[in-house]
């Protein structure tokens, strides 16, 4: 039977690994097509091959204007819509700020929160104009928890949380949706975890998430009815504790 949300554009930002190529594997074997988009131009050639032609590959760095409005165009003229955004796209620094490098904490906030920005604000005119649209964005339990050891990537991500709440409200009467997806540690490059063993030792011991979980999380998320939206979803290893 087919999937009702076969059929949508989905664009997804770091796309190239982790959550964001778990999550466009999830949507296109639901009959999805997907945008990828990431820096990482080699990756997301080899996921778009992977993939098919439900795949748009458009190298992108969210923090440059320009990449951000092509990737919009490019999935306009190749799907003719935008149904959703997965605004993924991330960096993680933790560390004690006294022997913090603040360029490095810079950066983070530009993809973390800046690129977000960007990328929110280029889709929204087609999503207006269809009044219809997904916005989810990958925020963390450091949104919601103050984490002591990671200061600077919790402040992004509060910063995030803040502008899920009130975008949110500004978008609903056009018909647009706006939500947080909040994982607690997930086995994946971001957290330097990228050997097979070492995923499955620590998913056995309940110590972290698989991307796969939090695809099907966003799988979730956009699959309620328009008259539903999760605002946040939080998400942690069963034994995470925080």
């Amino acid at each position: 039977m087919e999937h009702h949300l076969s059929g949508k554009v989905v664009i997804i930002t770091g796309a190239s690994s982790g959550i964001g190529a778990a999550t466009a594997r999830a949507l296109v074997r639901l009959g999805c097509s997907v945008t990828l988009a990431a820096r990482s131009a080699d990756k997301l050639r080899a996921l778009v091959e992977e993939l098919g032609p439900s795949a748009l590959d458009v190298p992108t760095d969210v923090t440059v204007g320009t990449d951000v409005a092509r990737m919009v165009a490019k999935t306009l003229e190749r799907f003719g819509r935008v149904d959703a955004l997965f605004a993924n796209a991330g960096l993680y620094i933790p560390g004690r700020v006294a022997e913090g490098d603040p360029d490095a904490w810079a950066k983070l906030i530009d993809v973390n929160v800046n690129g977000v920005l960007r990328c929110v604000h280029a889709v929204l005119p087609a999503m207006m104009a269809q009044h219809s649209g997904d916005i989810l964005i990958t925020s963390s339990i450091s949104g919601f928890i103050d984490i002591q050891w990671e200061p600077v990537y919790s402040a992004s991500k509060h910063a995030i949380q803040g502008f899920v709440h009130t975008l949110r409200r500004q978008v609903a009467t056009a018909g647009i949706r706006v939500g947080a997806i909040a994982p607690g540690m997930v086995a994946n490059e971001l957290w330097g975890i990228t050997e097979a063993a070492e995923v499955e030792r620590r998913v056995r011991e309940h110590a972290c998430l698989r991307s796969e979980d939090v695809a099907e999380a966003v799988v979730f998320m956009l699959s309620q009815p328009p008259h539903v939206t999760i605002r946040d979803l939080v998400m942690l290893p069963q034994s995470q504790d925080l």
